[in-house]
């Protein structure tokens, strides 16, 4: 009984091995497509603390670590940046809301958690986080107010 165990885990083991060495044939776009146009910064300070935090994703200057290279975290990360773009990118100015970049930093949903994990320099101190948002503002303009009064 206890070998008819052990053989079917190695079993198992081998078949998710072989999986994976497969799923590394499986293409991923990880390209940097050129810059076109970026906004006219407020300042270069702003500048670089979007580099720091938010270029990877919301660019075409994407900085790819090599786990980015491995399947499945390649699949995931090449989705993130793809996303990221379409919502918001630099580097096609004008593309997507810029006057929410300020909001997303103050409501602590931008960077992404589980990309301060990986990339700890873009966690940013107080002074740095109200640095951009006040450069985020100044460069995008402050979002628009809704009257949801006016029924």
């Amino acid at each position: 009984m206890i070998k008819k165990i052990v053989i079917s885990i190695l079993i198992l083991v081998a078949v998710v091995f072989v999986a994976l060495i497969c799923i590394q044939f499986v293409p991923v776009d990880r390209s940097n497509p050129p810059v076109l146009s970026e906004p006219n910064w407020d300042s270069p300070q702003t500048r670089e603390l979007m580099v720091r935090a938010c270029f990877d994703c919301h660019s075409n200057e994407t900085k790819w670590p090599w786990y980015s290279a491995i399947a499945p975290v390649s699949w995931l990360i090449a989705d993130h940046v793809l996303e990221g773009r379409e919502e918001f990118n630099v580097s096609e100015w004008p593309s997507g809301d810029g006057d929410e970049a300020a909001e997303e930093v103050e409501e602590d949903k931008m960077p992404l958690k589980g990309y301060l994990l990986l990339h700890p320099e873009a966690s940013f101190t107080a002074e740095e986080t109200g640095a951009l948002i006040k450069g985020l503002k100044a460069t995008f303009g402050e979002e628009h107010e809704h009257d949801d009064d006016d029924d």
